[in-house]
This record gives C-alpha cells, structure tokens and sequence, in this order.
C-alpha cells in the first residue's frame, strides 16, 4: 500500500468519484485515510453545478450535525478542504464523458483527459427537473429560474411566483420573501409539504403578507415579451386564470444524473436512481459503487449522502485487497 504524501503524478488512480458535491469529497476524504490513491472530478456528464454540488444553493443548512447553522456552499467547502488536506487526494473540474471497463479496470474519458481506475464511484447527484409547459424553455433566464439562492438578488421588490410544494421548495421561497416584494408558492397539490420548522416560517410570512400560497393549481403556459410578464393557470385564481409574475422559479425536484452508469451496465430502477446494496454502496458491477442522491435511497440527505460515501470508499478498499488489486 502507498504511504500517505507521496501521491504518484500519473492518470492511474485507485479510486475515482465522478461527482464533487459533499457525497464525492467525503468519499476521498476517507478514501486517502485508506491509502488510496483518489481522483474526484469535479463536474459529472449532465450536471449543471460545479465542484461543492447541489448543496452550495442551498442558503441555510441547520441538519447536518456538528454545525448549527451554516451555508450550504460553508459545508461544502469545509469537506473540500478536509478531502485535499490529504496529498493522496486529487479533485479536477472536469466533466466525465464516458467510462468503460476493460478488464478489471475502468478507463475514464473526461473533456480535458483520460484516466484509469481500479475503482468507481459515481456520486453525481442529481439535476433541476424542468417545468414542460410553452415558454418554459423560451424563457429561462429571462425570468425563469432554478436557483432561488443564486438569482433572487435579481428580483428585489419583484412580485414572483415559486412552483412546487417541497421541503426545498419551500426553503426557496423563504428566499426569495427576503428579497421579492410578495412571493406566491404555487402548488398542484391540496397542501405543501415542507419540514415543521420551515412550515412555520412560511406562515410566519404569510402573517406578513410577504407569500402567498396558492393550492391545487397548475401552470400550463409561460407568456411575455422579452421577459416574462406572466404565467396562465388552469384553473381561475381571484376570477382569472392569467396571473401577473416579474420571475417565476422551478423547485419541482430533480432528476439523477446516472446516464454514465447506466451505460457501464450499472442497473437503475424505473425513477432512474442507480440501485446499490446500502449495507455496502456497490452496485450490480463489481468495483462500482453509488452514493448519495444519484442512489435508490428514499431518504436524500446531505448527511445520508456523505455516509454512503464514506461506506463506498471503505467497500472499494476491501474490493481491492481481496481480489488482489492492490491499492498503488
């Protein structure tokens, strides 16, 4: 086994996480605690997120034990730094475009390289799911938008409308209520469903008259001129169904980034969330393993995530030393 601090300068690597949100650099971190030799690229084939993943839109993180409240984009940089305070670790932004095993390796195409591994781990995540109704597409960043953290800066004393009725959807909308001037949540459902403590921050601001929420509703068109103006419901609101909006944000959940796995032969269920043994993180192929929102888990978690991770990490060192491939 290779001493931790003399990492080898080569494309040949132990462990390969395709995927640097909070999952991915977790798992390095454990990985070189193991002796091994660690390369986590930093943005996975499809993603539009870079290194530190979906968490760093997250505004305020209060779950995540041992910190009491911080920023989503703090967490993920405290783990980033953990991760490269070993020199076994390596993290790139680059983007990985098709993996293939030959052997008992994997070789790894990125849009900058090429890499080979003994291991892999895909802790890619996941990406916004979009709203499928005309104009959505027409117009995205032009007042539509996915991220609340990001753009609602872009939206001071703007009246908007958030669609969906999440624990996350409703974290958006306490957002944008610090910057728009009304913020309308808009749900097809009879109720949103967000956690306790965040339900009654929403209410606090419907007292203040800073959200409104508008229940068992549907968008069905986008409409405006160079930006959007408004949104048609199919259903009246207040006697009339077109509603006036300055931005509208999509938080209607996510999709999971596992096309690349998929083409490895790793097996996904019908939502399209690779399936992986949760004692263990591996997956139906030997050497792969999946970890965090990417995965079949019913319970997506940053915590959850960093776990799977950590198991991952641990899985693959065992796979190594008992099929005689030993860590470089």
């Amino acid at each position: 086994m290779k001493k931790a601090g003399t990492k080898k300068e080569s494309n040949e690597y132990d462990f390969l996480i395709i995927g640097a949100g909070v999952t991915g650099m977790a798992a390095a971190m454990y990985a070189a605690r193991l002796g091994l030799k660690t390369l986590c690229l930093g943005k996975s084939y499809g993603s539009e997120l870079p290194i530190g993943g979906v968490i760093t839109t997250t505004n305020i993180v209060e779950n995540y034990p041992g910190f009491i409240k911080l920023t989503g984009t703090e967490l993920s940089d405290k783990i980033r730094d953990h991760a490269l305070s070993y020199p076994l670790v390596t993290i790139k932004e680059e983007e990985a475009q098709k993996v293939e095993k030959k052997g008992n390796l994997f070789h790894v195409k990125t849009n900058k390289s090429e890499y080979i591994a003994k291991t892999i781990l895909f802790a890619t995540g996941t990406k916004w799911k979009k709203l499928d109704v005309p104009g959505s597409k027409e117009y995205e960043n032009k007042g539509v938008a996915y991220c609340a953290l990001c753009d609602a800066p872009l939206f001071k004393n703007k009246i908007v409308g958030l669609v969906g009725g999440s624990d996350s959807a409703a974290k958006d909308a306490l957002v944008l209520s610090d910057h728009a001037k009304k913020t309308y949540i808009i749900y097809r459902g009879d109720q949103i469903h967000p956690e306790p403590i965040n339900m009654t921050r929403i209410e606090q601001k419907v007292k203040k008259g800073k959200i409104e929420i508008i229940n068992n509703t549907n968008i069905t068109e986008i409409k405006g001129a160079q930006f959007l103006k408004s949104v048609i419901f199919d259903k009246p609101y207040k006697g009339k169904k077109e509603f006036p909006l300055e931005g509208l944000f999509i938080a209607i959940g996510h999709i999971p980034l596992s096309d690349l796995a998929k083409s490895l032969g790793v097996k996904i269920n019908e939502k399209g969330e690779i399936i992986l043994d949760h004692r263990t993180s591996e997956t139906n192929v030997s050497g792969v393993y999946a970890a965090g929102d990417v995965g079949d888990t019913p319970f997506k978690q940053a915590i959850t995530g960093v776990a799977e991770g950590c198991i991952a990490a641990y899985s693959a060192y065992e796979y190594m030393t008992k099929s005689e491939i030993m860590p470089t």
